[in-house]
């Protein structure tokens, strides 16, 4: 239980209508979800105006309310306070109800098109071997030390993501790796955190449905930047066209990251294999079980964020020796006559040009490469022909198919992607629909010593089609079709 008035303390109030004095035991931004003696705060979002459920929140028990637009009628004993970004006091509100938690951890946020999940991954998992208690908020799992928690966004809203860290505090977590979407920064979902240090991986078109333009993308990854503390660090990834353009301006101390030009923290590749990297790293060498040039930006980021937070550099470098990728990042599978199924998660053009280029790296000329590849309904159409031309220009025969088809019809999505298709590449192209059927006939495509690359879906689970959320997971698939095939 907490006055209001402490709990709106830091919040930009525009006006108050009413006692601020008042005991407030629940903080709810859903109406359906509030109880007696709660605050509630009506957000304007994308779809659902909270505005518009005021008087639901004061009928089930709100006592207060936060919101941009004042109603026209206000109920006797309820306070109003009136804010001009609703979304950013819920962030405000949630740390103050549950007592900063962020404050007493080493919150280290990563942002960036590609990467983000694997570098937390292994973040979370190298501090767990330093001997930590550690957290972790992942597109994949959360995690509460050995507590997994469903994930349901790559970032979860404030609320959430201030309990989850509350828990954290209360488990002895010193330390928590979690992954920051555009979305998140732009809904102010990470409004009233203190991060210790960030981390920018890489971008690449994505999420223009979202964010309309390129450039409002960009801004939505640095705004993330430009709210850093002064005492915070920023990583920053400057083989990357805009590394620099993160911490323009940054108040934090800036550190930089590298493979190719000349950095604080840098890494060498020295060899690439199907089972692993080879790597020098500050002038030692390492080998890990990570696969690919992209993961060894990955490994790099969790060396560059544990020498920033005072970790011994041996330790780490044989901790990091160890580590595996998270399922569905460049995760791999052999039948028995020697076939290399690959699943990732790339649903992105520059995404699946990293692991078709890993696999050109990696490949000795003389197997096939085979790619199922699909794009997500009611998602930015336009990166949707760039997918289809990567993957032709990269393997050897390629099936079009649906990722997560959602309220789209799965022919029409791949008929986009064949815009992407030049005439020259026509007649290595299969349209199969139906993501299993297209999974299978991969699976009997493919000879001895070819490689099979099934993107898009990664870690998932499910299917998003027409509203439902069917079971799938193309592991599951491949290797049922490895075993009916004895191959």
């Amino acid at each position: 239980m907490k006055l209001l008035k402490d709990i709106v303390y830091g919040v930009r109030i525009a006006d108050v209508v009413g006692s601020t004095n008042i005991a407030i035991e629940h903080v709810a931004y859903d109406s359906r979800k509030v109880v007696a003696c709660s605050i509630f705060i009506a957000i304007k979002g994308t779809q659902v105006d909270g505005h518009e459920f005021i008087n639901s929140a004061i009928k089930n028990g709100a006592i207060a309310i936060i919101c941009e637009d004042l109603p026209a009628r206000q109920v006797e004993g309820v306070t109003y306070v009136m804010v001009p970004n609703a979304g950013h006091s819920l962030g405000v509100v949630a740390a103050n109800f549950y007592d900063h938690p962020s404050e007493s951890l080493k919150l280290i946020g990563v942002t960036g098109t590609n990467g983000k999940t694997t570098s937390v991954t292994l973040l979370y998992n190298l501090f767990r071997m330093l001997g930590y208690k550690v957290g972790l908020l992942s597109t994949v799992v959360n995690k509460i030390h050995n507590t997994e928690i469903e994930a349901t966004h790559t970032t979860p809203n404030s609320l959430e993501l201030n309990e989850m860290l509350a828990l954290m505090v209360d488990k002895g977590c010193t330390h928590c790796f979690m992954e920051v979407s555009s979305h998140a920064v732009d809904q102010n979902r990470i409004a009233g955190l203190k991060f210790t240090g960030a981390v920018f991986t890489n971008i690449t078109r994505d999420h223009l449905d979202y964010h309309g333009t390129f450039d409002a993308y960009i801004k939505a990854k640095k705004n993330f930047f430009d709210g850093l503390s002064s005492e915070a660090f920023a990583l920053t990834n400057i083989d990357q066209l805009h590394g620099e353009t993160m911490v323009q301006d940054c108040k934090a101390e800036v550190r930089r990251y590298a493979i190719q030009d000349v950095a604080d923290y840098r890494a060498r590749i020295i060899e690439s294999q199907f089972d692993g990297l080879q790597l020098l790293i500050d002038g030692h060498d390492l080998y890990t079980k990570l696969i690919g040039g992209f993961n060894a930006y990955n490994a790099l980021v969790a060396y560059s964020v544990a020498m920033e937070l005072g970790e011994d550099k041996l330790d780490v470098l044989a901790m990091l020796s160890n580590l595996k990728p998270p399922e569905g990042r460049f995760q791999y599978l052999r039948s028995q006559n020697g076939v290399t199924a690959i699943v990732d998660y790339a649903h992105t053009p520059d995404a699946l040009q990293n692991v078709l280029n890993t696999i050109k790296d990696i490949r000795t000329g003389n197997e096939s490469v085979i790619t199922v590849v699909g794009c997500g309904g009611d998602r930015d159409k336009g990166k949707r022909p760039q997918m289809a031309k990567i993957a032709c220009k990269y393997s050897d025969r390629i099936i079009f198919t649906s990722d997560n088809p959602r309220s789209e019809n799965p022919e029409k999505i791949i008929d986009d992607m064949m815009q992407g298709v030049d005439s020259v590449h026509l007649k290595k192209t299969i349209s199969i629909p139906n993501r299993k059927e297209a999974i299978k006939m991969a699976c009997s495509m493919a000879n001895q010593g070819d490689i099979l690359l099934v993107a898009g879906k990664g870690h998932e689970k499910c299917q998003e089609v027409d509203g439902e959320k069917l079971p799938f997971d193309d592991c599951e698939v491949i290797s049922e079709m490895f075993n009916l095939l004895g191959k």
